[in-house]
């Protein structure tokens, strides 16, 4: 039988690297971890809201929109319908959005002043949306596969204790469907809310940071943020996005949930 003996200083040296070797990895592990958490904590299968875009310009001049939304799960696609319904220049316009878990998601506008669907291609999703600092790409969800994590540490938000999060594209493509090249989230330790978002331009500048407040229980374990602000700190506009009225579950069927059936 072979004689082994083992250099226990060597030995004690290479389990060391290793450990030091998975932190990284772990790591990253727990971070996509708590963005997935914090996703699945606001995603009701089925809703329906009325909501208020407030615009706000660097002097402080306000344009106002109101927005009739709905959304609904059918099969790995959750489909959700925003419908501009006031001031009348906006009325009509309607942004239809599938949304998929693990692939990019399908983005559809239709313009009443041209009575045309056309699809919102991925160059187009980190563009602003109907004028205010949220873009296309705010208004699903990301792919988790996207990005790669990093922890941070943690943070105080508002008196929240908070893990801080950065989630980098991982290609340049990416960060141009995004519309930013990295994210950094404040998720409550206890209740994986998002309190804020930092989005960081292809310059690695900050750019948008996005406040979330007034948190409400929807049931089943479900919460949605009735207040969103997203503030450009490069032109010191504001845009505000705050909840009306919201109720679970929705009755459109899928066949409305249809690019085709935007213009009628």
């Amino acid at each position: 039988m072979p004689n082994f003996q083992f250099n226990y200083p060597i030995m004690r040296s290479f389990i060391f690297i290793s450990i030091l070797l998975l932190v990284p990895l772990a790591s990253a592990q727990d971070a996509r971890e708590i963005i997935r958490k914090a996703g699945d904590v606001i995603e009701p299968e089925s809703m329906e809201m009325i909501s208020t875009l407030k615009i706000i310009s660097a002097s402080g001049q306000e344009r106002s929109r109101t927005i009739s939304m709905a959304t609904k799960k059918f099969g790995e696609a959750t489909k959700s319908m925003l419908r501009f319904t006031e001031p009348a220049d906006v009325r009509g316009t309607t942004l239809l959005i599938y949304d998929y878990e693990d692939k990019d998601d399908d983005m559809w506008i239709y313009m009443p002043a041209l009575r045309k669907t056309r699809r919102i291609v991925s160059s187009e999703k980190g563009k602003n949306f109907m004028g205010s600092e949220f873009t296309n790409a705010d208004m699903s969800k990301p792919v988790l596969d996207d990005f790669n994590y990093k922890s941070l540490g943690e943070a105080v938000v508002d008196g929240k204790t908070c893990h801080k999060i950065e989630s980098s594209c991982k290609t340049d493509a990416l960060a141009a469907q995004y519309g930013f090249s990295k994210r950094i989230s404040y998720i409550g330790k206890d209740d994986f809310f998002a309190y804020k978002l930092e989005y960081y331009d292809t310059n690695g500048e900050l750019h948008r940071i996005n406040i979330l407040k007034d948190y409400r229980e929807l049931g089943k374990g479900k919460y949605f943020a009735f207040y969103m602000e997203m503030r450009n700190v490069k032109n010191n506009r504001r845009s505000v996005m705050s909840v009306d009225k919201f109720q679970m579950g929705s009755a459109m069927p899928e066949a409305q949930f249809s690019p085709t059936m935007l213009e009628q």
